[in-house]
């Protein structure tokens, strides 16, 4: 049987790792070089489809399981679960300046850095609390009924999910 916190941990490396690739992209903007707006929409666009998606949806039926166990994590799960709405937005804000300067627009430097910086710090702290404070109590406080209802959240009907699947495949995800 895998292991679902490993596998939770699994999905926070790789989404890590984008977001590492990603700013590098985004320094490559800020100095006046040219980056690659393609891969930088890409990740963009895949992260705000499997995370937004299909893991913060699985996790957030975790969350809510634990809090039942341990209603302690109330006040940390709801910050997350907030977290989880900053996340998509910033992330729609992201791909939408990324595509506005992929496609030739107007994208004023100012803002696609806020949008990428905004990102950045909201994801990365995001997980840093979920390593190190819900992911271990989540191996103790969940049994397998509960991880079987946080495998069973469907993502929802996205119409970018062909492209997402499409950019993925091409990302070595």
């Amino acid at each position: 049987m895998v292991n679902p916190v490993a596998t939770w941990h699994a999905d926070h490396v790789r989404f890590a790792r984008l977001l590492d690739l990603l700013e590098k992209e985004v320094t490559l903007f800020h100095s006046g070089e040219q980056p690659n707006y393609e891969l930088m929409r890409d990740i963009v666009l895949w992260l705000r489809h499997y995370a937004d998606g299909v893991h913060h949806p699985r996790e957030d039926v975790a969350f809510e399981r634990m809090v039942l166990r341990d209603p302690s994590l109330r006040i940390a799960v709801n910050r997350l679960l907030q977290e989880h709405r900053i996340i998509a937005h910033a992330g729609e804000s992201l791909l939408t300046r990324l595509e506005d300067a992929a496609n030739g627009g107007f994208a004023p430097r100012a803002d696609l850095e806020a949008a990428a910086a905004t990102f950045f710090a909201y994801y990365r702290n995001h997980m840093a609390t979920e390593e190190s404070m819900i992911l271990p109590r989540a191996g103790d406080l969940l049994q397998e009924a509960d991880w079987a209802a946080v495998a069973a959240v469907v993502p929802k009907e996205d119409p970018r999910a062909e492209e997402a699947l499409r950019v993925a495949r091409g990302l070595g995800l």
